[in-house]
């Protein structure tokens, strides 16, 4: 019964790194359709997230069904506990990804402009949280973790200059507000990946200490 339990708790764990996995991939994905107005690109991300959806879904019965039939205990009890948050966080970046998927076909169809504010600087402290923060769930590395959350006030500081930028160049370049508000909704659904991120980590540290991150001082 133990060795049964032990190979559906690590069954779980690859679910959720392939998760991972995919999700990682479809916000790539969705970055490059932004930053290259890739119209086929944006429409495959938005067609894979179902795959994400079905997964995720998957993934909460596996843990629901190993709460039940086991009533696991102590760090196991947390470990799973900790897959169905962490999946959930995940699902909600997929959804993001194909958010900004949407808007990548909307800027296809409209000419180029200077973006007013340091989109490749968001998206690559954005992506290294979401990476590190799966990678400290492989690890199990509490540190990186921390770091993780350490950085999401960077992003945030990042995203309210965003606001003030766009402002500005909407006053100055009137004509090109409805592209302007598209790359000012990129940004925060950046922002959002990256406290989804947080949770994350959160999670990992919760799962390793047993200590709730969450609205630290």
């Amino acid at each position: 019964m133990a060795q049964h339990f032990q190979r559906e708790l690590e069954r779980l764990k690859k679910k959720i790194l392939s998760l991972g996995a995919m999700v990682e991939g479809n916000v790539r994905m969705a970055i490059s359709a932004i930053e290259n107005k890739d119209a086929q690109l944006a429409e495959k991300t938005i067609k894979s997230d179902t795959e994400i959806d079905h997964l995720e879904v998957d993934l909460e019965e596996d843990c629901l069904k190993i709460l039940a039939l086991h009533q696991p205990v102590a760090i196991d009890l947390r470990f799973i506990i900790a897959v169905l948050k962490i999946n959930n966080d995940l699902e909600r970046i997929g959804d993001l990804a194909v958010n900004m998927a949407e808007r990548a076909l909307f800027l296809s169809t409209k000419p180029p402009i200077a973006v007013p504010f340091d989109l490749e600087g968001l998206v690559i402290k954005t992506q290294q949280m979401l990476k590190d923060s799966l990678d400290s769930l492989v690890n199990l590395n509490p540190q990186l973790a921390r770091e993780v959350c350490d950085t999401d006030d960077e992003v945030d500081a990042i995203n309210r200059e965003m606001y003030d930028l766009v402002k500005n160049a909407i006053r100055t370049n009137p004509e090109q507000v409805d592209v302007l508000i598209p790359y000012l909704s990129v940004s925060r659904y950046l922002e959002r990946m990256a406290d989804h991120a947080t949770n994350i980590a959160e999670d990992v540290i919760y799962m390793i200490e047993g200590e709730i991150a969450r609205h630290r001082s």
